[in-house]
């Protein structure tokens, strides 16, 4: 026979009830009949009771005993709070179940409950079938509602939702909703909520409260509806183009250097946002502007505008175009979950100069004026050239340097490059400048072309380093103060030179001493002939190169052998009188025999001098003259090239002519081309044959030097 170890007396069989009324309470005491320490529990169990109520229609003091000892015993009072079953009256079992888990036994005692009418309301009870919705703004849900009556009669119940605005429900937040006693009812709330900016993302709490006439008010247990984050940051920037002054540009304002960007944010979300910007320039290669944000964030609350500055800033340069730079803006807000609108913004600047382009032009052109005007390009630059007539102008032996003399007292030395090349200087310096007096003459030495040697009005010759950088020449040589110098000559070797004079005297000079510093070869010369007319041009001529032709006055040709002291007069045709002059001669350094002469009548001559150079009894042969070359005008100068192909002169007609000539040396043509022609007459010319081009160089009145270029027409009957 099993023992029973749990012993249970309940203080009454029958127990009355009446819902509204007063709680019916009985105890139950429990004896530990076991021999171990155990607790003890009590759960009443109703025939047909409701789900809903669970066991919230009674309650037990305490819920567990503590562990008594074998024999003790523990007293449970069980307070009837409401009726088991929904608007039940009548009588019904309970069954009071008593246990321990130590033991692992039961007692069950059996008790009748009168549950009598009620005498007054009862809440109902309302419970939220979901309890938790998640939705955006301008999203629709849909909230159920269950309520039980607990009453023993029927209810039209109210029902009102509280936490959340009226108007996000869209059939109104309230309801009548009939529960008939002891049963469950259910509707639901159909909420739609509004824009982002009126909704801010968070959790939103509410209850839906139940109320019927002469009945007690009740609501259901919290419910929540979680706002997630929705809508977006719209961001703008203003203007989005800018200029540097941002007007009048053309205007200097030396001190504008900076503009302002207005940055708009405008929160369409339903977050709280704090908005910071990047600036990022887009030309990496180039100067950076300096940038400032201000303020360097700004928070904007749902629905809101705010606004930040951009301040751009970069010193401006004076001349130039002007620049375009790019700027990389962006927005960034402290709240990732929303997009941005135009979150990259792509700025423009323009920054002008200073000086706008058009006054750039302005004082460009000035500018180029004024340095036009101080330039070697400007004939009329008292800096460059020469300021009065120019008197000889002569190559040196490869062409690439010229040298000429003025009445304005200088010497100057020219680049030949300079002629052809706007970039390159043609003036290459003064070698000697404010000598005393006009200087009529000027020779490079032929070995090394490093000094040439000036003839001056006042008598004296000067020897200058080509060089140049001395304020006084190398060597001076002076014979008779008085006594012009009117022509030079040196030697093939350039040991001696020779000068003629307006008093007929050529005096030979010992050059090669003289740059040694021997003091009386200065005014002591070797040796020196009176030729009885005055002498206006030299030429060393022949095929030993020790004789010197003198021509002059009258019409005066002579020749002199210096080496054997021996002169004697060349007839010339036609013969002059005090006012003709033969006043330039020129023999060619490959061809000694053949010697070009011209005089102030126009007549220009070219003779063979190899018989009357072998012996002056002998006739030199005239190989061929003309007057019209010039118009019949005096010809101030006539210039072999070294080969003796081309004739070169120059005279008052203000033209420069060109003659090829044959082996022979006689015109290949009798018509001359007009190499140039200008407005005054041209006192010297000499012509250079380099490579394939005829340099020809000039100098006239109107105290310019020129250049002319022509191409080597391949004078083929010269060279045979």
């Amino acid at each position: 026979m099993a023992v029973n170890l749990v012993n249970t007396k309940i203080s009454t069989q029958v127990l009355n009830f009446q819902p509204g009324g007063s709680p019916a309470s009985f105890e139950v005491t429990v004896v530990n009949e076991s021999n171990q320490f155990a607790s003890f529990q009590i759960e009443i169990i109703a025939a047909g009771s409701s789900e809903s109520l669970g066991t919230n229609w009674y309650s037990i003091k305490p819920a567990v005993s503590a562990k008594n000892p074998p024999g003790d015993s523990t007293k449970f009072e069980v307070t009837i709070t409401n009726t088991p079953v929904a608007g039940f009256i009548g009588k019904m079992n309970l069954i009071v179940r008593i246990f321990s888990l130590e033991l692992r036994d039961e007692d069950r005692q059996l008790l009748r409950l009168i549950v009598e009418a009620g005498i007054g309301t009862v809440p109902m009870q309302v419970e939220l079938p979901i309890r938790e919705f998640t939705t955006q703004p301008q999203g629709i849900i849909e909230i159920p509602v269950r309520v039980f009556n607990p009453s023993q009669l029927p209810a039209s119940v109210s029902l009102k939702p509280i936490g959340l605005k009226p108007q996000w429900f869209i059939n109104g937040n309230e309801k009548l909703l009939p529960v008939p006693p002891g049963n469950k009812a259910e509707t639901s709330f159909l909420c739609q909520l509004p824009i982002a900016e009126e909704v801010p993302s968070q959790a939103y709490t509410f209850t839906i409260e139940a109320n019927y006439p002469n009945g007690l008010p009740s609501s259901s247990k919290e419910g929540i509806v979680n706002v997630t984050p929705s809508g977006f940051i719209d961001f703008q920037c203003t203007p989005e183009k800018q200029q540097i002054p941002a007007s009048r540009p053309w205007l200097p304002q030396f001190k504008v250097n900076s503009t302002t960007y207005q940055l708009e944010c405008q929160n369409h979300s339903n977050i709280t946002q704090k908005i910071s910007i990047e600036v990022k320039e887009d030309e990496e290669n180039k100067r950076k502007c300096f940038w400032e944000v201000q303020p360097e964030f700004v928070e904007v609350n749902p629905g809101e505008i705010n606004n930040l500055q951009l301040l751009i800033s970069k010193r401006r340069q004076w001349l130039g175009r002007q620049q375009k730079r790019v700027f990389k803006v962006k927005a960034i807000v402290s709240d990732t979950r929303v997009n941005i609108n135009n979150e990259n913004q792509y700025l423009q600047l323009i920054i002008h100069p200073i000086l706008h382009p058009w006054l750039q032009l302005g004082l460009g052109i000035l500018l180029l004026y004024l340095l036009w005007f101080l330039s070697w390009l400007n004939p009329n630059n008292p800096f460059f050239g020469h300021r009065r007539a120019v008197t000889f102008v002569q190559f040196n032996g490869t062409g690439d340097r010229a040298v000429s003399s003025s009445q304005d007292q200088s010497i100057i030395r020219w680049k030949i490059a300079g002629f052809t090349n706007p970039f390159v200087n043609q003036d290459d310096g003064r070698m000697a400048k404010d000598i005393g007096k006009s200087v009529r003459i000027v020779r490079y030495k032929p070995v090394d072309n490093d000094v040439v040697a000036a003839g001056l009005e006042n008598g004296e010759i000067q020897i200058w380093d080509v060089l140049g950088g001395t304020k006084k020449p190398k060597v001076t040589f002076s014979f008779n103060k008085a006594d012009r110098v009117l022509g030079l000559e040196f030697s093939q070797d350039s040991r001696f030179l020779f000068s003629g004079h307006g008093s007929g005297l050529v005096v030979q000079w010992d050059v090669n001493s003289a740059l040694l510093d021997d003091e009386e070869t200065m005014t002591k010369p070797i040796k020196y002939k009176d030729v009885k007319f005055p002498v206006y041009t030299l030429t060393i001529a022949g095929q030993d190169k020790q004789n010197l032709v003198i021509a002059g006055r009258y019409n005066s040709l002579a020749v002199w052998n210096f080496s054997q002291d021996k002169l004697w007069k060349i007839p010339y045709n036609p013969p002059g009188s005090q006012n003709d002059y033969i006043v330039s001669m020129d023999s060619p350094e490959y061809k000694p025999h053949l010697l070009a002469t011209a005089d102030n009548m126009g007549q220009i001559a070219l003779w063979n001098m190899t018989q009357c150079l072998k012996d002056s009894k002998n006739q030199c042969q005239i190989l061929e003259k003309w007057s019209d070359g010039h118009g019949g005008k005096a010809v101030r100068s006539v210039a072999l090239s070294r080969d003796g192909c081309y004739l070169a002169s120059g005279g008052d007609d203000n033209r420069v002519m060109l003659w090829p000539l044959t082996q022979a040396g006689k015109r290949i043509s009798p018509v001359g081309q007009v190499i140039r022609k200008e407005k005054q007459r041209f006192n010297s010319v000499d012509v250079k044959v380099v490579k394939n081009k005829i340099l020809i160089i000039s100098g006239n009145d109107d105290h310019k030097i020129r250049l002319d270029i022509r191409d080597l027409n391949r004078n083929f009957g010269c060279k045979q």
